[in-house]
Order: structure tokens, then C-alpha cells, then sequence
């Protein structure tokens, strides 16, 4: 018998209604974000980019080698918020930066 004061959450991928602190656990063991070479990234990790990349919008291109600091991780994790000295709400994929 669970316990009357558990919040219960709505997993579609199941159909059912499950506890919210078991949804919360396994949110947290596959929200694993790892760069090209398979390091683990975490928020505020510096990275370095590995191609030259053309930014849409901005008329610019980031080139290889080039620093970003204080990453953000999103819900997806094969993508990262950052900031440019250029280019504000800048968002990566991790298939194309390293950790520093």
C-alpha cells in the first residue's frame, strides 16, 4: 500500500499514473549529457568546439577551437544552452564540442 500523501504524475509513455518522486528517479538516471568523446557535461562545464559551425541567424561562423563557457544543459539532451561574446541564447549540439 503506498502512502496517501503521494503526488501521482501521468506517465504517457506507460498509460499509467505513477508515484512522482519514482518519475523524478528515473528522469535523473537518463539525464546523462555527454560531449563527442563521451565525457559526462554538467551545468557551468567550459567546452570547446571541434568543426567550425555557421550560425543561422547571426551571419557569423564559430570556429574550431573556439571556447564556451558556462554551459547550460537542457530537456534534451543531445543539446546545450550558451552564451557567446556575439551571439546570445546560442543553443549546441553536443555532437560538435569537447570538454575543456
Amino acid at each position: 500500500m503506498t502512502d496517501s500523501n503521494d503526488d501521482y504524475v501521468y506517465d504517457e509513455a506507460t498509460g499509467e499514473w505513477r508515484p512522482a518522486s519514482e518519475i523524478a528517479a528515473a528522469q535523473a538516471k537518463t539525464q546523462e549529457v555527454r560531449d563527442a568523446s563521451g565525457n559526462l557535461l554538467a551545468d557551468g562545464d567550459s567546452v570547446v568546439l571541434i568543426k567550425d559551425l555557421k550560425v543561422k541567424g547571426a551571419g557569423q561562423t564559430l570556429k574550431q577551437g573556439t571556447v564556451i563557457k558556462t554551459i547550460r544543459l537542457t530537456d534534451n539532451p543531445e543539446e546545450i544552452d550558451c552564451r557567446h561574446d556575439a551571439i546570445k541564447g546560442l543553443v549546441l549540439r553536443t555532437e560538435f564540442v569537447r570538454k575543456r
